[in-house]
């Protein structure tokens, strides 16, 4: 008999031992784990298991405090162990939902990719529906830094993240390119949009880490930076103004989305000419 505290076999014990101790200790990635397991979770097509007491805790639940955790602290913060710790639970309760780090991070991305309450309306026109996706995502980024962290070059497509792309297309219902072409611009949104979040969030944890102020630190590079500039070896650099990198995250991510959004209307004007 299992009970929900985590009396299981020996053999089943040394299984879920050596598995933990894999999963979280690989590179987070999406589709680390198993891939049947984490799509078999995410549709809600596992079957959970019967023996012993009913769980006294949900996927839900472990999904949101693992989510809750890494916002917090970090992905490398999240474990098996310290889920179970904050939830009261035994440790194996955990795997009696989900078998590993690996599958818990499938479930985490997943989960916070939901589609926002409010979506873009649809008829504002393609070019309004992409930029609130892309703001909203760029939100997204800066709400759940961790998700930067993780590579997502193979995404599992749980029914949020189908959602999500749902979403983005269907503002392009009625523009002019091949559904391959789609693709393409909502790959290239995306890489912009995951691209500054990042230098957003490395800067602010750059200073968090070394309790050095961006001010302090090119303070310190000043004398060496204007020898260099005095000797006529960098023009361009040195006819900038003082301001030229004052620039905020918000006005710089607003300049880029719209040369980005300019350049698919130029192109589509373009192709109807």
């Amino acid at each position: 008999m299992t009970s929900d505290t985590g009396a299981t076999t020996q053999g089943e014990k040394q299984h879920a031992t050596t598995r933990r101790r894999h999963s979280e200790s690989v590179p987070a990635a999406s589709g680390g784990g198993d891939i049947d397991v984490s799509l078999a979770i995410m549709w809600g097509m596992r079957e959970q298991a019967t023996r012993g007491r009913k769980a006294s805790i949900t996927l839900g639940a472990i999904v949101s405090r693992a989510v809750e955790v890494a916002d917090a602290e970090g992905l490398d913060a999240v474990s098996m162990r310290r889920l179970a710790a904050d939830l009261g639970v035994g440790t194996m309760s955990l795997y009696r939902h989900v078998p590993g780090k690996s599958e818990l991070l499938d479930l985490m991305i997943d989960h916070v990719n939901a589609v926002p309450d409010e979506e873009p309306p649809r008829d504002a026109g393609w070019r309004k529906h992409l930029e609130e996706c892309a703001r909203g995502s760029y939100r997204n980024y800066l709400k759940h830094a961790w998700l930067l962290q993780v590579d997502q070059s193979r995404p599992l497509l749980g029914p949020n993240a189908l959602a999500g792309l749902e979403l983005f297309l269907g503002g392009l219902d009625e523009v002019d390119l091949t559904g391959q072409q789609k693709m393409m611009v909502i790959m290239s949104l995306d890489a912009y949009v995951t691209g500054l979040a990042r230098q957003e969030v490395q800067a602010t944890r750059a200073e968090q880490r070394t309790g050095v102020s961006d001010e302090e630190f090119w303070t310190a590079q000043s004398p060496v930076l204007e020898r260099a500039m005095s000797t006529d070896s960098y023009p361009v650099l040195a006819s900038l103004p003082m301001d030229a990198f004052a620039a905020g995250w918000e006005e710089t991510f607003d300049l880029g989305l719209t040369a980005l959004l300019d350049g698919l209307e130029a192109r589509l004007a373009r192709s109807r000419s």
